[in-house]
């Protein structure tokens, strides 16, 4: 072979090289990628695989301050509270003023029992990041433990103002049950109209509102709230159920047919039915009440105390007293409510009336037993 023809396999060998211009995957790039897949890897609940994948980042970037963040998480997701507290105790020697390190470092103390170092932590977190609504939440959290209510209430409305969608939402939620179970209502009504007149559109905190207005004796504005609730939550029949009777108070009986249909659009139910009916017995229309009792035996569930009472009170009404005992001897016979003493009072005097011996002794038997109050039985 020529000195030709032996050159040539080199000179294809070396046209190749200068045209192979893919780009080079340095070991930067590298830890990156991992990062990425053990973010989404944690992301898609594999936490072991994410823990492998930070543990090859690990050796390519051992500085990078994300990774002991990275693996907190992990390790909070996967209980090991004590190894996340340490990986957050590392990543903060990297980056003392990412205040997301604090406050996940304090979410972690605190679900240890270490009150005192979670509280620094997350006001450290705080005053980095005033609107860290995870830190302010959780430092409400835990001065409601402590019993500390006024803090509690103050900070999970900061945290609420930090916040934004649901979380806003449900933030100012636990400040109303807070305020609720302390029986501060007037200071829930004002939090509750200001959350509302500052914008907050959330079915809960409209209902919030609505109970807190009943609770005052403003029935107008109550209506008005929960028929704003009632919108944000479209599948709950409850809320225009309220719009309803609210109006039957309010001596408004069309309004109230009218939320009474709404609530109907929603879930067809007996108790509805039968609060028409009544409306119906009102208006001296014995037809139209008829045919809400029917649409009312045809509904029912069997599985709701209030609706199968209020029921059984409608066929008394409509002289169909027997029909009302059999609810009444069903129900007042179910073990969770034999100590219903007023349950017992009613069975016991329909079954009077009706004659019924067996079942009046029995009732009178069971009222007595729930409250030693009753001494006198029909």
């Amino acid at each position: 072979m020529n000195s030709r023809l032996r050159a040539l396999p080199l000179i294809a060998l070396l046209a190749s090289a200068a045209c192979d211009d893919r780009p080079k995957v340095t070991p930067k790039d590298h830890a990156e990628g991992l990062y990425v897949k053990g973010t989404a890897e944690y992301l898609q609940g594999h936490f072991e695989a994410a823990l492998a994948s930070y543990e090859q980042m690990h050796a390519l970037a051992p500085n990078d301050p994300r990774l002991p963040a990275a693996r907190g998480e992990v390790y909070i997701s996967l209980g090991k509270l004590n190894e996340a507290a340490t990986e957050f105790e590392a990543a903060l020697k990297l980056e003392p003023k990412r205040s997301t390190n604090w406050s996940r470092l304090g979410f972690v103390q605190a679900q240890l029992g270490k009150t005192d170092e979670a509280l620094g932590s997350l006001r450290k977190a705080v005053a980095l990041y005033p609107n860290d609504f995870n830190a302010l939440e959780q430092l409400a959290e835990i001065h409601l433990k402590k019993g500390e209510q006024d803090e509690a209430v103050r900070h999970f409305t900061l945290a609420a103002a930090a916040a934004s969608g649901e979380s806003k939402s449900e933030l100012l939620l636990r400040a109303f049950e807070v305020l609720g179970k302390q029986g501060r209502h007037a200071e829930l009504l004002a939090l509750a109209q200001k959350s509302v007149n500052e914008g907050v559109r959330s079915s809960g905190v409209y209902t919030t509102l609505g109970d807190s207005l009943v609770r005052a004796g403003k029935l107008r504005e109550a209506a008005a709230a929960y028929q704003e609730a009632a919108g944000l939550s479209p599948r709950d029949p409850t809320l225009w159920e309220l719009v309803g009777t609210i109006h039957l108070q309010l001596d408004k009986p069309g309004d109230a047919i009218a939320a009474y249909k709404e609530s109907l659009r929603v879930k067809d139910r007996a108790i509805v039915h039968v609060a028409l009916a009544r409306i119906q017995l009102a208006m001296k229309s014995q037809e139209g009440a008829e045919q809400e009792l029917a649409a009312a035996l045809e509904s029912v569930q069997g599985n709701d105390v209030r609706e199968l009472r209020e029921l059984a009170d409608l066929l008394v009404t409509m002289g169909r007293k027997p029909d009302a005992l059999r609810i009444l001897a069903n129900l007042s016979a179910e073990h969770d409510l034999l100590k219903d003493a007023d349950l017992q009072l009613a069975t016991a005097r329909l079954a009077h009336e009706l004659k019924d011996v067996a079942l009046r002794t029995a009732a009178c038997a069971r009222a007595a037993a729930a409250d030693p109050r009753v001494k006198k039985c029909p």
